[in-house]
């Protein structure tokens, strides 16, 4: 291979031509191309978690003065000042990452805050010179401190001007934002996180340094992605927190409704990540056109500012919703896979890295930045300290002073005289020279006495801060936390552990159809919901809730249904919620032990009013027990079996002013109902006694209560089953998670007697306890639960009816029998 070069003059022509090795030139031209783009445009660091353009940009921004607080400038006036100072490589690039960093359908935390039309997942945004921006609160934190020294800086492309190697960053952007890029012979792709988790997790990790990836993940259980919906398995996850590589599928959130009394529709409020309604909406029309989807009557983008996302799907009549929305997560954008890829830049070098090593490398950073920033301080507050020295010395014999710099003949000799006559530092004494004599006044000299005070103070803070590594620790950790209680949101992705169930339909072949096998829908102590299978012959048998635990967890309610059913979650206000069981869920096995780990929170699939909670769940089968319901003024109902409404929610109780509901469980005529009062009072009756009325009734008498007092908790006592009560008393005054006396108490010691009466004594109250403050009535033996859910201890059963209880700790949110 030949290159021209040119020679200085006078030479021959001859010799513009050098011959050189062609795989040395074309390694070398391409290992400088690869570097350049692997450090300096495709990939994140992994302290700040930004690419150099997304770097540039913040700190830009910065030096321009654009804080939250301050108005919005034109993009095109930041592109211009990112362009023309530090990145080179044209005006597409700083706007495109400029507009990323303000979506929020990109970034779980945006980082800029845009004003006008920056775009959406189905179109881009409008050209810079239409926009506006300044930082987001949220990225304040990135900055802070750049300008004490926390940072290296290095020179820009031309030499002309400085910009930092990293941004300080408070928080732990690249795990919370993610990111994506293409390199040379690699490419990363990250998964954002929320905040609030990423930061418990980074604290943990800094107060137990040799903490496994498991106890990592009991604060990050898997990524939280900025537009919700769903990740079902997660197994992959767990291998990408492990290796650095992984696979999850995102799944989007839809639910059925009836669109009009004649057609039902698929509504989907959330899309996976990076999925926009017209490609689902162009790919649902390219498989209807090929005829490969079936059961569509139309699509419909109802999306706005106020509802969010509302992407409608008509469905004609006969076909099976769940059926058809199965055939959706198959073929359509609705479910999509993501592959992590955690490629990131480490002292310079890319490097995989799993979720313990990135917190690592992010924690060794914001302890060198906290470090560095208190070295500065600390240098600052000495000099401060050695001025304010020497103004007090000065301010001591400030006549002398006066005379001494009116007798000099010039600034040189004024200094040298002062710095020989008070024994001064020439700082101090160009100080003094330069101080306005209004300075020098009995009240100045109070504010600098109390100013060196508070410096001595400072310093020591920051002492201890740079000689002792765990008050370093402390200091981080609680930063840390001060940026997620500023900043952080609540989860928007749910996470499963499995997938749904489906098998081909018997006839028609026209979809997949999920099989409507008998289930029981579990709801537990901490509000997961799931469903596992039960053998037919079960199903419309008794449902009492003494369920067994899990993961510290105690289901707490029960209720038979079908896959492609629904169940109702009752509610203190008198109102059942229809859930479809289908959106639950499923877990392993029919029958024994189980785990709501993999369950999902109730409040992924209803909306509950202030104060409204919920106290039980109803089966909809037509052939399941009568709903036995009781409230705090002491009515006890039986609702009559009756066709669920058409509704999403309805009432089953007619309550009076001030009433509550406190217990929803089945029952059987053969059963015992028992009502337990805040008094101590324990009434059992039979259940035979009250007869099932209409939804629009109010029940009848259940117990005479006593003056001020109120039922606390319902029980079914099926005929035979060793049941116990379990009551906790203490002070009514106290919050409600407060300790008391716990007392266990066999059902035998306890009499029947009839309905309205007054009932027996069930405990004794000890000195300072006036009031049951919560009761159970369940199978022994028993497990019980926080509200947070940790495992308590029960004392064993007593035999004496009336007698008190054993004192605890902590009270007790959740009591069930083990099965």
């Amino acid at each position: 291979m030949s290159r021209r070069t040119t020679p200085p003059p006078g030479e021959p022509v001859a010799d513009r031509i050098v011959d050189i090795d062609v795989t040395t030139e074309m390694q070398g031209s391409f290992l400088e191309y690869a570097y350049s783009v692997i450090y300096s445009r495709a990939l994140p660091d992994a302290r700040d978690g930004l690419k150099p353009v997304q770097r540039r940009i913040l700190y830009t921004m910065h030096e321009m003065g654009l804080r939250p607080d301050r108005a919005h400038v034109k993009s095109a006036r930041v592109v211009g000042e990112v362009m023309g100072k530090l990145h080179p490589h044209g005006d597409a690039a700083i706007y495109d990452a400029l507009v990323r960093m303000a979506q929020p359908f990109s970034l779980r935390i945006p980082l800029v805050d845009g004003h006008g039309n920056f775009g959406s997942l189905d179109d881009g945004p409008a050209a810079y010179r239409y926009t506006e921006c300044r930082l987001d609160p949220a990225a304040q934190p990135m900055v802070t401190g750049i300008d004490e020294e926390v940072v290296d800086f290095a020179p820009n492309y031309d030499g002309r001007e400085l910009e930092p190697v990293v941004l300080p960053a408070a928080f732990p952007n690249l795990l919370v934002n993610g990111a994506s890029g293409i390199a040379v012979g690699m490419a990363t792709n990250m998964a954002p996180h929320n905040l609030g988790e990423v930061v418990a997790a980074a604290r943990h990790l800094l107060a137990h340094p040799d903490a496994a990836l498991a106890d990592l993940m009991r604060f990050v259980p898997g990524p939280d992605l900025p537009s919700g919906g769903r990740i079902v398995g997660l197994d992959g996850v767990r291998e990408a927190y492990e290796t650095g590589r992984g696979t999850f599928r995102m799944r989007a959130t839809a639910r059925v409704e009836q669109l009009t009394p004649r057609r039902t529709g698929l509504v989907v409020t959330e899309l996976p990540w990076n999925v926009g309604p017209e490609k689902v909406i162009e790919k649902i029309r390219e498989l209807h056109n090929a005829k490969r989807i079936a059961g569509i009557a139309g699509v419909t983008d109802l999306t706005d500012g106020e509802k969010g996302l509302q992407l409608v799907i008509e469905l004609k009549s006969g076909f099976v919703p769940e059926a058809v929305l199965e055939q959706l997560y198959r073929l359509t954008p609705l479910e999509e896979s993501f592959g992590i890829n955690n490629v990131t830049l480490v002292e310079g070098q890319p490097q995989t890295l799993g979720l313990k090593a990135l917190l690592e490398v992010y924690l060794a950073h914001r302890l060198e930045v906290v470090r560095r920033r208190s070295a500065f301080r600390r240098a600052r507050a000495a000099d401060r300290l050695h001025l304010v020295d020497g103004l007090l010395i000065a301010i001591l014999d400030i006549d002398e002073v006066i005379a001494v710099i009116r007798s000099s003949e010039d600034t040189a000799d004024a200094r040298a005289r002062l710095m020989g006559v008070f024994d001064l530092s020439e700082v101090q004494a160009n100080h003094i020279l330069e101080m306005p004599l209004r300075r020098l006044t009995r009240y100045s000299r109070i504010e600098l006495e109390a100013e060196r005070d508070e410096l001595h103070r400072t310093i020591a803070g920051l002492d201890r801060v740079l000689g002792d590594p765990d008050a370093l620790r402390d200091l981080v950790s609680a930063e840390l936390a001060e940026v997620a209680a500023a900043h952080a949101t609540p989860r928007r992705t749910v996470l499963l552990e499995g997938t749904l169930p489906v098998r081909a339909a018997a006839a028609g072949g026209a979809a997949l159809e999920v099989a409507d096998d008998p289930c029981e829908v579990l709801l537990s102590s901490t509000g997961l919901m799931a469903r596992r299978a039960v053998d037919p012959a079960d199903v419309g048998g008794p449902a009492a809730p003494d369920g067994p635990r899990g993961m510290h967890d105690v289901v707490v309610a029960r209720a038979t249904a079908t896959v492609r059913g629904h169940v109702g979650v009752v509610t203190s206000t008198g109102r059942v919620h229809r859930v479809h069981v289908l959106d639950l869920p499923a877990l392993p096995g029919s029958a024994g032990p189980v785990s709501l780990a993999g369950g999902v929170p109730l409040g992924a699939f209803l909306t509950l009013e202030p104060g409204e909670a919920v106290v039980g769940l109803a089966s909809l089968l037509p052939e399941a027990p009568t709903l036995a319901l009781a409230t705090t003024a002491g009515t006890i109902k039986r609702v009559a079996r009756e066709p669920a409404p058409g509704r999403d929610v309805w009432e089953v109780i007619r309550l009076a002013e001030g009433d509550a509901v406190v217990g929803a469980l089945p029952v059987g005529d053969e059963d015992e109902l028992v009502l337990l009062a805040s008094d101590a009072q324990l009434l059992r009756f039979p259940a035979a006694s009250v007869r099932p009325q209409g939804r629009a009734a109010g029940g009848m008498a259940g117990i005479k209560l006593g003056a001020g007092a109120a039922v606390v908790a319902l029980g079914v006592w099926p005929p035979g089953a060793p049941g116990v009560v379990v009551t906790l008393a203490g002070d009514s005054a106290a919050l409600l998670d407060a300790g008391g006396s716990l007392k266990v108490t066999h059902a035998g010691v306890f009499p029947g007697k009839g309905r309205a009466t007054g009932g027996v004594r069930a405990h004794r109250f000890l000195k300072g306890e006036d009031a049951l403050r919560r009761g159970w009535i369940t199978t022994w033996p028993a497990v019980a639960a926080s509200a947070s859910g940790e495992p308590i201890t029960l004392p064993d059963p007593d035999q004496r009816r009336d007698g008190s209880g054993t004192a605890v700790a902590a009270a007790p949110a959740a009591v069930a029998g083990r099965t």
